[in-house]
C-alpha cells in the first residue's frame, strides 16, 4: 500500500489546496476523466505536499447526477491508488439530519447508506466485504485533534443519493429513520472502490446546511460552497496535525 495521501475536495473546501506545496497539477482531461461540471470544483489533481507528507488533492469530482456511470464517478480514486495513495481521505458538503450537528461543524463518517442505485463493483462477482469500510481509528485521532482546539467534530452514518434535487421532508424523514445523520450526493461510490483497491478510507462531511423541513434550513448550492469555505480552515488545522503525527 503506497504512503501517499489522497484527498477527494467537496464542493468550497478546494481552498485546502491553497495550504499545499504544489510540484504538478493534472487535469482531469489529462487523466481520462471528464471536465467537473458543478460550480466550486476545480477538476484536477493536485501532487505535492502538505505538512512535509506526500498529497495528491482531487480537486473536485463528478457525479452521477452530470450523466456518468459509477465506473466513471470512481476514475479518479483509480488514478490515485495507481499514483502511490494509500489512504484515501473523502470530503463532501452535506446536509445535517441533526440539530446538534449545525451548519458550519464537521462530521466523521462511520458508516455509509448507499442509496444512488448502482455500484462501481457492477460487472463481476466483486462480492466486497463492506462491514468496515471506513478507518474509524483514523476518524477518532481527527476528533480527538479537533477537540483539543476546542470544537467538537461528530460522527454518524452518511446517506448517499443520486441527485442532482435536494431531498423532501418526507425523504428526510425516510432517511432518519433508516438511521442517516447526513446526507449528500457523492462518496459512497468512491468509498467503496477504495475498500476493493485495499486503501484506508476516511470520510469527513462538511455540514453545510440542515435538511428539507428542519428549522432554518436553507438549499441553496451558493450557501453551501460558502459554508464549506469557512468550516475549511478548522479542518486545514486537524488535517495539518494529523499528518506531522
Amino acid at each position: 500500500m503506497g504512503s501517499c495521501i489522497g484527498m477527494v475536495l467537496g464542493s468550497g473546501l478546494g481552498s485546502i489546496v491553497d495550504r499545499m506545496e504544489i510540484g504538478e497539477r493534472v487535469p482531469f482531461s489529462e487523466a481520462g476523466i471528464p471536465t467537473a461540471g458543478v460550480a466550486g470544483h476545480q477538476g484536477a489533481f493536485l501532487l505535492g505536499r502538505l505538512a512535509g507528507r506526500p498529497v495528491i488533492a482531487m480537486a473536485g469530482r463528478v457525479h452521477l447526477y452530470e450523466g456518468h456511470d459509477a465506473k466513471t464517478v470512481t476514475a479518479g480514486v483509480r488514478w490515485m491508488a495507481k499514483k502511490g495513495v494509500g489512504t484515501l481521505v473523502l470530503t463532501n458538503a452535506a446536509g445535517s439530519l441533526r440539530e446538534d450537528q449545525p451548519p458550519g461543524s464537521w462530521m466523521v463518517i462511520s458508516d455509509h447508506l448507499n442509496l444512488t442505485g448502482t455500484s462501481p463493483l457492477e460487472g463481476g462477482p466483486n462480492f466486497v466485504d463492506m462491514s468496515a469500510v471506513y478507518d474509524l481509528a483514523i476518524g477518532e485521532r481527527l476528533r480527538a485533534i479537533a477537540a483539543g482546539h476546542g470544537w467538537h467534530m461528530g460522527a454518524g452514518v452518511y446517506a448517499g443519493l443520486r441527485g442532482p434535487q435536494y431531498e423532501t421532508p418526507a425523504e428526510i424523514r425516510m432517511l432518519r429513520t433508516m438511521g442517516a445523520d447526513a446526507v449528500g450526493m457523492s462518496t459512497v461510490l468512491e468509498a467503496m472502490e477504495a475498500k476493493r483497491i485495499g486503501l484506508k478510507v476516511v470520510g469527513l462531511s462538511c455540514l453545510t446546511n440542515y435538511a428539507a423541513g428542519m428549522p432554518s434550513a436553507t438549499l441553496d448550492h451558493g450557501d453551501v460552497m460558502a459554508t464549506g469555505r469557512n468550516a475549511a480552515d478548522k479542518m486545514i488545522r486537524v488535517f495539518r496535525e494529523w499528518m506531522e503525527s
